[in-house]
């Protein structure tokens, strides 16, 4: 049966990302403010639709953590469900993201839309250079800046290495960092049809003073707390 609801969620998804990217589009006179709103109410409802049809349901906790001007997010990337549970936090914001992605249709023309920051990440320091230059302009302008780290998707129980550019750009913008774990990989597998009834887990982390920490000791904090946190997590649901 959770199959079969798997099935019926994804048809949903395949129907609803058209409609919705067409009018995000038509959208794009409106200023980003308001336009990131009128985004993350398609998020909001299919996050409904997925506790509706799955089962698959979201606890967030932590929310006293975040600070009340923008910031940079450090975000565990295990699945599809927290780029869509991000924009009900953080409003408005952009991604830091591999360009490829522009390039997928429908999904990467809105991408394309909220003024993301699209890397080469082949070009090496000048991706890093685009980051910190790019990103501490959106920060300024007002906008949360979302960052995955470890830069893929991984497995639960799988790590990558952090990657330093996330930290770089807070060193040099004077930004914090906000450290965000969850459990989503664990109901929405990486590559898999299947998505599991349950609940996910997000916890959102204290926040990571950039100016009173050098470049490695930022990422270094931001991965100990995710790190430890997700495996937490994992513990938790595995003793239940």
């Amino acid at each position: 049966m959770a199959y079969i609801r798997s099935v019926i969620f994804i048809l949903f998804m395949w129907v609803s990302i058209p409609i919705a990217t067409t009018l995000f589009l038509l959208a794009y006179p409106i200023p980003y403010h308001h336009r990131s709103k009128f985004i993350a109410l398609w998020s909001r409802f299919t996050l409904f639709m997925l506790g509706l049809i799955c089962n698959l349901k979201y606890q967030i906790s932590g929310q006293e953590n975040i600070p009340e001007k923008p910031c940079i997010i450090f975000c565990k990337h295990q699945s599809t469900w927290e780029t869509m549970a991000l924009q009900l936090l953080f409003i408005p914001e952009v991604w830091i993201l591999k360009r490829e992605l522009l390039w997928v249709p429908f999904f990467g023309w809105t991408l394309a839309s909220m003024k993301s920051i699209a890397i080469d990440r082949k070009s090496g320091k000048k991706a890093l250079k685009k980051i910190v230059t790019d990103g501490t302009k959106r920060l300024q302008e007002g906008h949360w800046v979302i960052i995955f780290p470890e830069g893929t998707r991984t497995r639960p129980g799988q790590k990558e290495n952090y990657k330093i550019g996330g930290a770089m750009l807070a060193s040099a913008s004077g930004f914090d960092v906000l450290p965000i774990a969850h459990n989503s990989g664990e109901f929405w597998p990486k590559g898999q049809l299947l998505k599991k009834p349950g609940t996910i887990k997000m916890v959102i982390g204290p926040l990571i003073k950039s100016q009173e920490l050098k470049t490695k000791e930022i990422n270094q904090q931001a991965e100990l707390w995710i790190e430890s946190t997700v495996k937490e997590l994992y513990e938790k649901d595995y003793s239940t």
